[in-house]
């Protein structure tokens, strides 16, 4: 899948993964409410087997450097997309850092993830979200139309215990 270089101002957002900061994604989401203590090893094999898109800021590129369009030195957001690249795709880990936050950058990653070319056509997007139902909105989400027909295995204590990827019997 080619990778998509999206430049606004000295932001950039990537779907290089090799422009990753796992240790950035890691800090940020082991201290968050929904993976609360996440090791940084699920971290890197979750980040392997998504789409990722990662938020930076850097300088712009301009004149004979336009090719690579920004330096995107320090990751400020990071969402992932977990597809088969058909009907169906669930997003998660969005962030944005908070001292970055009221520019519009969590808006930008949403229309950058929505206009994926690979990504366009889906029958289905799913997410979860504990506060950030608002901006989910302003892109076509809503509460689950059918909830009595949606399942799920939920082990919000699976980090705690360490031994996270082990399946629940």
């Amino acid at each position: 899948m080619p990778i998509q270089e999206h430049q606004r101002g000295e932001f950039l957002i990537s779907t290089d993964k090799s422009r990753v900061d796992i240790d950035a994604v890691h800090a940020f989401l082991s201290r968050s409410f929904w993976p609360q203590g996440i090791p940084r090893e699920v971290v890197a094999r979750s980040i392997a087997g998504s789409l990722c898109l990662g938020t930076y800021e850097g300088k712009k590129q301009i004149g004979e450097g336009k090719k690579q369009i920004g330096e995107g030195k320090k990751q400020i957001g990071f969402a992932r997309v977990i597809s088969d690249f058909a009907t169906y795709a669930d997003l998660g880990d969005v962030y944005v850092l908070e001292e970055y936050r009221g520019q519009g950058l969590s808006k930008w990653l949403m229309v950058c993830i929505l206009r994926h070319p690979d990504l366009e056509g889906l029958r289905r997007w799913c997410l979860s979200t504990r506060d950030a139902h608002g901006l989910y909105r302003k892109f076509g989400f809503e509460l689950t139309a059918y909830p009595e027909r949606m399942m799920e295995i939920l082990d919000f204590d699976i980090y705690k215990r360490g031994d996270p990827g082990k399946a629940t019997s």
